[in-house]
């Protein structure tokens, strides 16, 4: 890990000119931009929800398990939006950022879109107020500048990115099922949770026995190891299977005693939610990764950069549930070189909504080089789901 002070950060962002790196990626595709596309207007809006059910291969036990942790339900839903323009460009994205985002409830983003009519989206770069919506905006300035969304944040953005599988608390065996199948869809990196209903060693026996050997396994245990002494036996116990190579959030969220505690103790790297200040947590190398959602404007580049800085890395997890959100986080996978990952959840529901399949190939997925997202939604699947 590189070595961090204060001085360091704060001299690197200001020779970037605080978010320079950024502005001169925009400054490029502005000037690339035709007359109508700098001078366009947004005219008028679509808030399309939607209520995608999990899917079938998983949903009854899925559902079972989102019952023990006092959840009931056995779908996902979100927030689709599509903003037209006065020179014929259509934006799309999704308000709805996670399950828990008040900004992206239907009232939320009704209200957001309605402050951008008559606006150019150029008004709104980097406006985390607008939540998910702001998918839209970049994908209409990219449409505008002639420009994939990744080179608005970036001059030279990687053309691969590192998507995670991920899967719930699931029993031993269907982690393993599941774990295979990710595997043969091309992916490499896998992010499973483990609750204190399901024994992580059981599920990890059989996980690793179903995958060769270069499946690389994260665990998200969301805290509920509870203390310092009880995630340092389980982590050790999690050693032995050497594609494990990380816990996230071992103990409570954001404890820096418990952190303190671990280090140099705990076996397998440590991650851990973004906290409100992170400089303890990274003057004192208490962490290999900070994992990071929302905003995903001005918030997301300031994280991003901070992470390039220190030498922790983000992995990003702001837009799990559709299949445009998570082409738009590819997007800003790209963009950013301290990102080393995305995780989403659209294989465990029955239908990502957009007509381009989201292909691996091993490990990588091949970022859009088109204009805008690079994506459009599957208006028939759309309709079908589309909810009250």
């Amino acid at each position: 890990m590189r070595s961090y002070s204060r001085r360091n950060f704060l001299a690197t962002l200001s020779s970037l000119g605080g978010l320079g790196a950024v502005n001169i990626a925009m400054g490029r595709a502005h000037a690339a931009t035709p007359a109508s596309g700098a001078s366009q207007r947004i005219t008028r809006y679509e808030v399309i929800p939607v209520r995608v059910p999990m899917h079938e291969r998983v949903r009854e036990v899925f559902a079972e398990v989102y019952r023990k942790q006092g959840i009931n339900r056995d779908y996902y839903d979100s927030t689709l939006v599509k903003l037209y323009t006065d020179e014929g460009l259509v934006g799309v994205g999704d308000a709805l950022l996670n399950v828990e985002d008040s900004l992206g409830s239907v009232p939320e983003a009704e209200a957001i879109c309605k402050r951008l009519i008559g606006h150019s989206p150029w008004e709104f770069l980097m406006d985390d107020s607008l939540g998910g919506v702001l998918m839209a905006v970049y994908d209409l300035i990219g449409q505008a500048s002639g420009l994939p969304v990744s080179r608005l944040f970036a001059p030279n953005p990687k053309t691969h990115i590192v998507q995670s599988w991920w899967s719930q608390c699931f029993p031993s065996d269907l982690m393993a099922s599941e774990a295979k199948l990710g595997y043969d869809l091309g992916y490499r990196v896998h992010k499973v949770k483990t609750r204190p209903f399901e024994d992580p060693v059981e599920q990890a026996e059989a996980v690793t026995s179903s995958v060769p050997a270069d499946f690389r396994i994260w665990a998200d245990t969301n805290g509920t190891w509870e203390n310092p002494e009880k995630a340092i036996k389980f982590g050790k116990r999690l050693m032995r299977f050497p594609q494990y190579f990380a816990i996230e959030s071992p103990c409570e969220y954001y404890d820096l005693d418990a952190f303190r505690q671990l280090k140099g103790r705990f076996p397998l790297k440590l991650a851990e939610h973004f906290p409100k200040n992170p400089m303890p947590f990274i003057r004192e190398k208490l962490l290999d990764a900070l994992v990071t959602g929302g905003p995903i404007g001005k918030t997301l580049v300031q994280r991003a950069l901070m992470a390039e800085v220190t030498g922790i890395p983000l992995w990003l997890q702001h837009s799990i549930i559709t299949g445009v959100a998570q082409v738009f986080q590819a997007h800003q996978v790209a963009a950013f070189p301290a990102i080393e990952h995305a995780v989403s959840i659209t294989h465990v529901i029955q239908d990502d909504l957009m007509i381009e399949p989201f292909k691996m190939k091993d490990g990588l997925y091949e970022v859009p080089t088109k204009p805008g997202l690079g994506v459009h939604f599957n208006d028939e699947a759309v309709d079908k789901y589309r909810r009250g």
